[in-house]
């Protein structure tokens, strides 16, 4: 049977903490969002194998005060961590911050083999940061923010980002909050305010160079980016399109099966 590991490994003169799952053919790299970590994708490991990467100011990986933490840095550093583990070919799963991994499938398009984008942040035209993030890229008024949250405002402000009654799971909550330290907070101020809509429309507009076969699934009642951006990210890259009527930004949450869904879709190759 599979299990689910651990790993800490030296990328970028940092600590790096990823999980895997036994895979075969191509592996899948997955890359999270904010405000979480490698965690989201346990299901999807546990389903067909993989890895999962903390990025750099996420989760259990270091969280140096010097990064920038901005996309481009993101970009280079995926290509040293599969460097490090030495894959050279990956199918790559994005959702939400995760985004900034597509940066580097579009500088290195041969090491992608299957592309899977769910509700991730645009790199396309005309997009408008949703309320929570236009306050965190207000100076003094996102670190007065971040230094109030507790388990009682995380559950308040996700109540919106899922279709199920009620906050986000009480796990997933945990989980999040666990790693949700000064550094994160730190890396999540940075990222942002580094990514107002011209940055963002600039890092996706190679996309079309992208030629693995992908797929889009989108949750249609995310509070935080809107449908329309899951019909560009499919025209940009040509792929095909999964609308969960019913599911919120993280859609795997309200509609546990679509993780056969993606992971039936990344082994077709």
């Amino acid at each position: 049977m599979p299990a689910l590991e651990t790993h800490v490994s030296r990328v970028e003169e940092l600590d790096v903490f990823w999980r895997s799952d036994e895979w075969s053919g191509t592996p899948t790299l997955y890359v999270h969002g904010v405000p979480t970590s490698s965690s989201d994708f346990v299901p999807f490991l546990a389903a067909a194998g993989g890895i999962a990467v903390d990025l750099p100011g996420f989760g259990r990986s270091a969280k140096p005060a010097g990064r920038a933490y901005v996309i481009a840095e993101y970009d280079l550093f995926l290509e040293r961590f599969l460097d490090a583990l030495a894959l050279e070919r990956v199918n790559l799963v994005v959702h939400d911050w995760g985004a900034a991994a597509l940066a580097f499938a579009q500088r290195r398009p041969e090491r992608i083999g299957r592309l899977v984008v769910i509700n991730a942040v645009p790199l396309l035209p005309r997009y408008s940061w949703h309320p929570i993030a236009k306050l965190w890229r207000t100076p003094l008024v996102g670190e007065a923010m971040m230094a109030l949250t507790t388990r009682s405002t995380a559950r308040l402000l996700t109540r919106p980002a899922n279709v199920t009654a009620g906050p986000l799971p009480d796990a997933w909550i945990d989980e999040t909050l666990a790693t949700l330290d000064e550094g994160t907070k730190r890396a999540i101020l940075r990222l942002y305010r580094s990514s107002p809509a011209d940055v963002l429309a600039a890092a996706g507009r190679r996309l079309a160079t992208i030629d693995a076969p992908a797929l889009v699934a989108w949750g249609a009642r995310d509070p935080f980016i809107g449908l329309e951006f899951a019909y560009a990210y499919a025209n940009a890259l040509h792929a095909e399109l999964e609308i969960l009527p019913d599911a919120g930004h993280w859609p795997w949450l309200d509609d546990p099966e679509l993780v056969e869904r993606i992971t039936g879709f990344l082994g077709a190759g």
